[in-house]
């Protein structure tokens, strides 16, 4: 196996393993030790070492060298990463699974937005991303960094169903009960013109980012570009 693509293996490894470990059976003993300021703290500082360490060693790793999926892939990558992108957006305001004082008030609240469809927009935004590259066949390195950040994506947000249970108790019980861990993509029209005019927004300027800098043409830009 080509050096290259073994570093990008062990590079996500680390940034998936590092993010499990410590959102989990970590949390606990470094909370007592750091303190609450002290876990985000490091937790960021691990966390974008990693990353960092993910970007420069898919740069390295070659490009193009699978056969890809022809133009039914784009055509299907595009149109998930719409949803994935209205999800995303529209997973940064009123999220009870982030840490913020308002969770638990948030948690009691009846689901409004992207938490109709799902109760982990962001993480589901970012699986479905992953797919979407999976899909494409484009390269080793997409293939392996999508799957790394879907694995981490869809498995983390089980663990962290049970993570936040033990964390705030019956407010998430109720969250819960109300909202699904599945997307149920159908609820997409009923989320309100915030998310789908936010996520619309998103999706084009991505994917005619992803044609500036990677010189890709991506999303409808593959067709209008």
């Amino acid at each position: 196996m080509d050096g290259a693509i073994i570093e990008l293996v062990a590079a996500n490894a680390a940034f998936v393993g590092t993010h499990f470990a410590m959102s989990h059976p970590l949390r606990g003993a470094m909370v007592r030790r750091l303190g609450a300021g002290g876990f985000q703290a490091a937790y960021t500082l691990v966390s974008f070492a990693a990353l960092a360490w993910v970007y420069f060693a898919f740069k390295a790793a070659p490009d193009a060298d699978l056969g890809g999926s022809g133009e039914a892939g784009w055509i299907a990558a595009t149109l998930i990463t719409w949803p994935a992108m209205i999800l995303l957006a529209g997973s940064l305001a009123g999220n009870p699974a982030l840490p913020t004082p308002q969770a638990e008030a948030q948690a009691r609240a009846e689901p409004r937005g992207v938490f109709k469809v799902t109760r982990h927009p962001m993480m589901w935004g970012i699986g479905l991303w992953a797919a979407s590259h999976i899909l494409l066949f484009w390269s080793t390195r997409t293939m392996i960094t999508a799957f790394a950040m879907g694995l981490l994506a869809l498995v983390g947000s089980r663990l962290q169903d049970g993570k936040k249970a033990v964390l705030m108790g019956a407010a998430w019980g109720e969250w819960s009960a109300k909202t699904s861990w599945w997307p149920r993509l159908g609820q997409l029209p009923r989320v309100g013109a915030v998310p789908l005019v936010a996520g619309t927004a998103l999706w084009l300027a991505g994917t005619w980012v992803h044609l500036r800098h990677a010189g890709i043409p991506a999303g409808v830009w593959k067709w209008l570009g």
